[in-house]
């Protein structure tokens, strides 16, 4: 099996030195996604539900540069700067991402990149 690099100009470029995402056998590993328009580079402004929003339409390019969308995740986890964020954060997540759900796991963090107050990253199915 070979690893392969998923990249596309419609997600932020990554702030390091990562991929936005890898592709092993069935399997794609999508790199937390925060809420950076690709346009600006910069972080929206609106606070952690403008970043959520963000974050999805960043995660679903990512996806869509590797031919899939929202329905191929198999499990997410959501860093939230503040657990008191997690409601608001909940709900865009689910009016995003269809049933059945993926497996999740929401963690609260110190500090996240570019100051964001979300970060998402995913582990999707390419083919059945």
């Amino acid at each position: 099996m070979e690893k392969h690099i998923v990249n596309t100009e419609r997600a932020p470029r990554a702030l390091g030195p990562y991929a936005q995402a890898v592709r092993w056998g069935n399997l794609l590993f999508v790199s937390g996604q925060v809420g950076i328009d690709p346009e600006t580079g910069k972080l929206v402004e609106g606070g952690v539900e403008a970043q959520a929003q963000q974050v999805f339409r960043n995660l679903e390019a990512v996806l869509a540069a590797a031919g899939i969308n929202l329905r191929r995740l198999l499990k997410t986890t959501v860093f939230l700067k503040d657990m008191a964020h997690f409601k608001a954060v909940n709900e865009i997540y689910a009016a995003h991402v269809p049933a059945p759900y993926p497996a999740r796991a929401a963690v609260a963090v110190v500090d996240l990149p570019a100051g964001a107050d979300v970060e998402i990253e995913a582990i999707a199915a390419l083919a059945d």
